[in-house]
């Protein structure tokens, strides 16, 4: 039943993969791996009422046959190595939703028994409120359907995103690039314009994911590492030609996420841009603002906004959110996604423009302004803020 990840397509495999065969067949650096196409999925489903937001959570376990194809193929694309489990559903990665984020992802799986419980959670995940909630946002009332993508793990000693255009934007970080696409981190951050690097920001790296023997780990980054950027400038002209290669194949912009190992490069994942890059600056500005009451970060989805900053820590505070609310946080996890049918803007303390939460934030309309320093303290909760997410600026107009 597996499908060679070089044998992908779009209705058996779902987008993602179908995109990586792509770039496989010609020639392009994607690390190798195989499919549990849809029609797994569909079996496992049969039967369940999925209009019943729990019911994804009774999925059963792998059937045997499935388990034991699932070993073998592990033993032949890694031997006992890693691998990535990622969600590769029918209705994710087009050029109408990227759905970023909003499936489950599982990093530095070991082990066939494991491996085989994290495709199971994918498929449940399509099902997550927040999966929901987002699918809803976007009006598709077309049933999906998941495929799981399981490749060998890239150790990426540098990893990151870019959007590749006229003016290529890419940020990066040290370790996986987890870090980056989550917003835990203030990335480093490049443009290159016609070929060369026009435009450079050093990013506030101060923690970085790496696998370890149980999956993934969060650590400290050395404070020397904090200082410098974490590519060269040749590196960043590599990974901006390997984009127009990508970008030229698939035949438009392409949001890809890529990760570096020594000297090598590899792509992850690619996928159609979906709404407009601000047009600002792509970075806050290295000077403190002029005014006291307003603050500046990077813009990360254009339009303004005006309301009562809601700052939020957690789940625990999703009660407190208003309709015109703007969320205030440090930075946003998938799981808070149906808070942005709610909310009038977004403001986070780290994170970048090619973040997830700034990504759907584009998709959805919702101005925000991303990488503002200690926004949940400086922002005080209840107070005016007005935010203009193409330039980056959060003013304060009243108090809370």
């Amino acid at each position: 039943m597996l499908i060679d990840l070089a044998d992908a397509e779009r209705g058996t495999s779902g987008g993602k993969a179908a995109t990586l065969a792509r770039l496989l067949a010609a020639g392009l650096p994607v690390p190798p791996g195989f499919v549990v196409p849809t029609a797994a999925y569909e079996q496992a489903a049969c039967g369940l009422d999925l209009a019943d937001a729990g019911a994804a959570h009774h999925l059963a376990a792998l059937p045997p046959a499935l388990a034991d194809e699932i070993a073998r193929a592990l033993t032949r694309i890694t031997g006992d190595g890693p691998v990535a489990v990622r969600s590769s559903a029918t209705s994710e990665d087009t050029a109408a939703a990227t759905a970023a984020g909003q499936h489950d992802t599982f990093l530095g799986v070991s082990g066939a028994d494991r491996v085989a419980d994290a495709v199971r959670r994918c498929w449940a995940s399509l099902w997550s409120e927040r999966a929901v909630a987002y699918r809803r946002r976007q009006a598709d009332a077309a049933r999906p359907r998941m495929a799981v993508l399981v490749q060998r793990l890239v150790d990426a000693d540098v990893a990151g995103v870019m959007f590749t255009g006229d003016d290529m934007r890419l940020e990066a970080s040290w370790g996986l690039g987890e870090s980056v696409v989550s917003g835990q981190v203030t990335p480093d951050s490049w443009t290159v314009s016609g070929g060369a690097v026009t435009r450079r920001a050093l990013g506030t790296k101060t923690t970085r994911i790496d696998r370890d023997q149980t999956g993934v780990v969060l650590r400290e980054v050395e404070p020397a590492d904090r200082e410098r950027f974490c590519l060269t400038d040749e590196d960043v002209t590599r990974l901006a030609d390997l984009g127009r290669r990508t970008a030229d194949l698939l035949g438009g912009p392409q949001d890809i996420e890529w990760a570096v190992t020594g000297s090598r490069i590899w792509i992850l994942q690619a996928r159609p841009v979906t709404s407009a890059l601000p047009t600002g600056p792509t970075t806050a500005s290295p000077e403190p603002a002029a005014e006291s009451d307003g603050h500046t970060g990077t813009p990360g989805s254009s339009g303004s906004a005006t309301g009562p900053a809601r700052v939020v820590h957690g789940p625990g505070d999703f009660a407190r959110v208003r309709p015109g609310d703007v969320l205030v946080c440090r930075t946003t996890d998938p799981a808070w996604t149906p808070l942005f049918g709610v909310i009038s803007a977004v403001v986070t303390e780290t994170g970048g423009l090619l973040s997830r939460a700034a990504i759907v934030a584009r998709e959805q309309g919702l101005p925000a302004v991303m990488g503002v320093p200690d926004a949940t303290r400086v922002l005080r909760d209840g107070a005016t803020v007005e935010v203009n997410g193409g330039t980056g600026r959060v003013t304060l107009l009243g108090p809370g």
